[in-house]
């Protein structure tokens, strides 16, 4: 394991405190761990302080230590213990993380390490004259299917070449990362095979049973399958004394109906659950739709929005954020019952989600929760 080390002391900040809504944050995380277990929530909050400042410094170790009522040295211990926190600057706005583990290496990740010193800076962990950009080398990264890839902050770009990946840095060089797709680089779905899927491709035919002919022509019953006729035995489990009887089959599925107590017990019966029904496309609480625009919004984009339930939205006259930011109640509860949600809608407060990305797109959106959507 190589000795981590902090950043030398002409480039640590004096000191450092988290921005109000990461404080908020902060605080909220410690309450998450039981009494006497705060000290858990080190990890996190180091990340929080990471993703605020693009490094751990030792102003942050130590306020983190103070929260937690932690000594310095154990929190020191934990950030250059996991190599995922940064102890000097790096690039401000991409630091690639190359993975170079075995299989990475086998479909060219050596190349892609040599673009990082030709364009980035010769040495990792090094930023470049700019600032912005830094690089480094690291284990495997978990899409191996995918190699050779990267991780820039918490997205990880696949299937590269290095064409693909001097792009990639030039956009986020550019304050453009967002302009690229997270994810496989080529025609493939997450980790499926290129070029779709090879096998079940259609529904298996099941084999005609032959049928044989009795004297003078006429068909015969179904010639049985040969698993069918199987051998008798004197075994226990076959035993017809020891099967259970119809009555008491009887009494068991009885019993199965019966709520709280036992029946020998005074139990009343269950009543069957019933379904709620679906709201009426016509009920005056649906949501008012629209034609759709020539550029509808990304709605999943919205955290509990996926490609299928965006579809149901559309088919609802639903496109914008927009619409979705001004829903009422009633409206949030019919299309909840619509979608039989059973509250996700408010558990993930759409309403908020599609009002900042009503007002200002993904950056509002990072403004308001502090991570990217989605």
């Amino acid at each position: 394991m190589s000795v981590r080390r902090l950043a030398e002391e002409n480039v640590q900040p004096a000191s450092f405190a988290f921005s109000k809504d990461n404080a908020a944050w902060a605080k909220a995380t410690i309450k998450k761990y039981p009494k006497g277990r705060e000290q858990s929530a080190v990890i996190p909050l180091l990340m929080r302080a990471q993703e605020q400042d693009g490094w751990v410094t030792r102003a942050a170790i130590e306020s983190v230590a103070d929260m937690l009522g932690m000594p310095y040295i154990r929190v020191l211990e934990v950030a250059t213990f996991y190599t995922q926190f940064q102890l000097k600057p790096v690039g401000t706005r991409a630091h690639v993380q190359v993975c170079g583990t075995t299989p990475c290496m086998l479909r060219g990740s050596e190349d892609l390490i040599n673009l990082c010193k030709k364009r980035i800076h010769p040495e990792p962990l090094t930023p470049n004259e700019a600032g912005t950009l830094s690089w480094e080398e690291v284990e495997c990264q978990g899409a191996c299917v995918n190699a050779p890839m990267v991780m820039i902050f918490k997205d990880t770009y696949e299937d590269l070449t290095v064409p693909q990946l001097e792009y990639i840095i030039d956009r986020f060089d550019a304050g453009k990362g967002s302009d690229v797709k997270p994810g496989p680089q080529i025609d493939r779905i997450y980790s499926a095979p290129v070029g779709g899927p090879t096998t079940l491709l259609a529904p298996e035919k099941k084999p005609a049973v032959p049928r044989a002919k009795k004297a003078g022509g006429e068909a015969a019953a179904s010639v049985p399958p040969s698993y069918a006729a199987r051998p008798k035995t004197d075994a226990p489990e076959t035993d017809p004394t020891l099967k259970t009887p119809a009555t008491a089959k009887a009494e068991s599925a009885a019993n199965d109906r019966i709520a709280g107590d036992t029946k020998a017990e005074g139990g009343v019966a269950a009543k069957p659950a019933v379904a709620a029904a679906k709201p009426s496309l016509a009920d005056k609480n649906r949501p008012a739709g629209i034609e759709r625009p020539a550029t509808p919004d990304d709605l999943k984009l919205i955290s509990g929005v996926g490609p299928k339930i965006e579809g149901i939205l559309q088919e609802l006259g639903i496109f914008t954020y927009a619409q979705v930011a001004g829903w009422k109640k009633a409206e949030r509860e019919w299309v909840d019952g619509y979608l039989n949600f059973k509250g996700r809608i408010e558990r993930d407060d759409w309403v908020k989600q599609a009002k900042a990305l009503a007002k200002g797109g993904e950056a509002e959106y990072i403004k308001v929760f502090g991570k990217k959507p989605r």
